[in-house]
């Protein structure tokens, strides 16, 4: 079929087969099929969607596209997990030690920032000499010998989706529920893991704004790793205000260690133990919910999930000094607090603004080709249902650069919204979709 006929049969509203997604998605994968073609299929699926099978196709032809990681020599259960992405997500830098001390395997591959919200590999590389790109026989030998691995996307996994979604991001097509779980499931499924835990995030941080938009993507992914023969759940938590108190990539770090201590905020250890607790459950290392979320917390405070962090560091090639004492991670210079302008409640935040703070102080992009600063970010010292008085500090900047500082201010002073009466409380954890 000419690639012209399958465009016109997307526009016009009609159901792809099995064989011309395949030609599509390996023709264009090869360099035989021009992006511009390409780019108006994408629209075409955007504006007249994909149905449950047609979205299987796709997964099951980017999945093809390249190499499948092999994990059958580890005898042991092999469960992952993915974020959709949020301001001050670092969960998956807790929870990876923490199920990995309840002996099960977790092949991790994660991402770089995106927009206002920080990536899993920059957290990382805030660690000095962390390594996020491994060679195979590396990422094996750290996989058996730590439990976990976190390493980036690399070149010959899912290659379908790193072109695909290249062109996704600069022709206006990210924002499709099939699109999105063809782009994950590609990846995730490529791993090698038997089972995956999704964290999917909605908000005024997260990329699906509307509850029912995430519930949408969620069952599109329980459906799609049905079909894939794959068990996953999928765990829908509220990004309506910063996750603990670190956003920024050092700082993160920082509080990673602190909750790795048994010292976490209990919003950071609410998701990590519901999330670690399924992720045990697939493994069938637990026979409920409640049992996986008690294991997860133990290890958090009796330190085994510390000592399997430094593990972890010292095994990709970090400065284990840096962990041991966070003072030596990259720091700020200079820091800035932002005062309240009344006295009240917080009862809502725009935790997207407070992301795209962060980006001005420093600590992510706004292009593909900007630096990041690792010391860089926001503190945040107050939340969703707390009280406070005129003048009192609703959060600290820290920054090495101030030549955004004013708009950085502006961003976190204005993402408060603060008002006599105090509303109903934040509910961070909503719905399991499995």
């Amino acid at each position: 079929m000419r690639v012209y006929d399958i465009i016109i049969k997307k526009r016009n509203r009609l159901a792809h087969t099995y064989e011309e997604i395949e030609q599509l998605v390996n023709g264009y994968t090869k360099g035989d099929i021009p992006d511009y073609q390409v780019s108006s299929w994408l629209m075409a699926c955007f504006l007249n969607g994909l149905n449950e099978d047609e979205t299987f196709y796709l997964t099951k032809a980017m999945l093809l596209s390249g190499k499948r990681i092999d994990l059958g020599f580890i005898d042991k259960p092999k469960i992952d997990k993915h974020s959709t992405g949020g301001v001050g997500d670092k969960i998956s830098l807790i929870l990876a030690p923490a199920v990995a001390a309840c002996g099960v395997i977790v092949p991790m591959m994660s991402g770089r920032g995106l927009g206002f919200s920080g990536g899993t590999l920059d957290k990382l590389e805030a660690i000095p000499g962390f390594k996020v790109h491994l060679s195979e026989e590396e990422f094996f030998t750290v996989l058996k010998d730590v439990g976990y691995v976190m390493i980036g996307q690399s070149e010959d996994i899912a290659p379908a989706d790193k072109k695909l979604y290249a062109l996704r991001d600069v022709t206006a097509t990210v924002e499709s529920i099939p699109l999105i779980t063809s782009s994950i499931l590609s990846k995730k499924l490529a791993e090698g893991a038997d089972a995956v835990v999704m964290d999917v995030k909605f908000g005024s941080g997260a990329f699906m704004k509307k509850k029912e938009d995430a519930i949408s993507l969620a069952r599109s992914l329980v459906f799609t790793a049905q079909k894939m023969e794959k068990k996953l759940i999928c765990v829908l938590s509220n990004m309506d205000q910063p996750l603990g108190w670190a956003v920024g990539n050092a700082l993160e770090v920082e509080e990673s260690i602190h909750t790795l201590k048994g010292d976490g905020e209990e919003d950071i250890v609410e998701l990590t133990s519901v999330l670690g607790g399924y992720m045990l459950m697939l493994a069938g290392t637990v026979d409920n919910l409640d049992q996986g979320k008690a294991q997860i917390v133990e290890k958090l405070e009796n330190g085994e999930a510390y000592e399997k962090f430094k593990q972890s560091v010292q095994a990709q090639g970090g400065n284990i000094e840096s962990v041991i004492d966070t003072g030596k991670l990259p720091g700020a210079r200079s820091s800035e607090d932002v005062l309240s302008q009344k006295t009240g409640y917080i009862n809502a935040i725009n935790t997207e603004d407070i992301g795209t703070a962060s980006i001005f102080l420093g600590a992510g992009r706004f292009t593909k080709e900007d630096s990041i600063d690792p010391g860089a970010g926001i503190i945040i010292k107050k939340k969703i249902g707390d009280h406070v008085k005129k003048g009192e500090v609703l959060a600290t900047m820290r920054y090495n650069k101030p030549l955004q500082l004013k708009k950085a201010y502006e961003l976190i002073e204005n993402a408060y919204s603060i008002e006599s009466k105090r509303k109903g409380k934040f509910v961070l954890i909503h719905k399991t979709i499995q």
